[in-house]
């Protein structure tokens, strides 16, 4: 067990991004279907953003569902989507006791009616929290992102709103869904591979990356901490050398 007062308050990762991976691998080796998968990865959320309010970590956000998960078998997604609203509608208070904001990135049209409105209604509800914000990827694709960001650009420069030699790369961060938060420090998969799957790859250009054998439903705070104690362990140089840094 890791014992988070090893984990130094002052170089932890102000945003950790987590690919929650291998619910329905997991729910395989129990001889269970995968939305048995689904329903505990949901206890190993709960856990992990406990960890996170114990640190008192700014940002943490969760790749809940992808925008290919949609093609998935139809009764899996129904069982995803309600999972979540239930999920949603029970953890919401637990949210505003711990000041938790909630927030949501991707493509949220393409949610059912009902689990928009109920995500969206969460959302309202913790937006004055000052603690966690804890953002799900719903619906989500880092390449359609990126296009969704090129095109507001361009938009921008069409009405003159906007010059040409106007745009860098902050210009650019702030068209995408991820404008109003820090890069990501830290990026943790889970299920032992080893893959970004089109998860935030504007943002991950100097994250530093984690990958556990862990199937998602396995993961708990401890194995967030002891992910944060990997980081910290970790030289970051931008760039420089170590004689730079030093």
């Amino acid at each position: 067990m890791i014992d988070k007062d090893q984990i130094d308050p002052l170089k932890l990762p102000v945003h950790i991004a987590i690919i929650m991976d291998g619910n329905g691998r997991w729910a395989k080796t129990k001889g269970k279907l995968r939305v048995f998968g689904h329903h505990n990865g949901v206890l190993a959320v709960r856990d992990v953003v406990t960890g996170a309010v114990e640190l008192k970590l700014k940002y943490l956000t969760l790749y809940t569902f992808s925008s290919e998960n949609w093609n998935r078998p139809k009764l899996e997604v129904m069982a995803i989507m309600e999972l979540m609203v239930v999920t949603i509608n029970k953890d919401i208070e637990n949210f505003m006791q711990n000041n938790v904001k909630l927030n949501a990135i991707g493509d949220l049209s393409m949610l059912p009616d009902r689990a928009h409105k109920e995500l969206k209604k969460a959302i309202e509800r913790t937006s004055g929290n000052t603690g966690l914000v804890l953002t799900l990827a719903l619906s989500y694709s880092s390449r359609r992102e990126i296009v969704f960001a090129a095109k507001n650009i361009a938009i921008k420069v069409q009405s003159g709103e906007l010059k040409i030699e106007d745009i860098n790369e902050e210009v650019f961060g702030d068209n995408l869904f991820t404008h109003d938060m820090p890069d990501p420090e830290l990026l943790i998969r889970t299920s032992g591979e080893f893959r970004i799957s089109n998860y935030l790859l504007w943002q991950i250009a100097y994250a530093e990356l984690y990958f556990t054998k862990k199937f998602w439903p396995d993961f708990r705070r401890d194995d967030l901490f002891e992910a944060i104690l990997d980081f910290q362990k970790r030289e970051r140089r931008f760039g420089m050398t170590s004689e730079q840094l030093n």
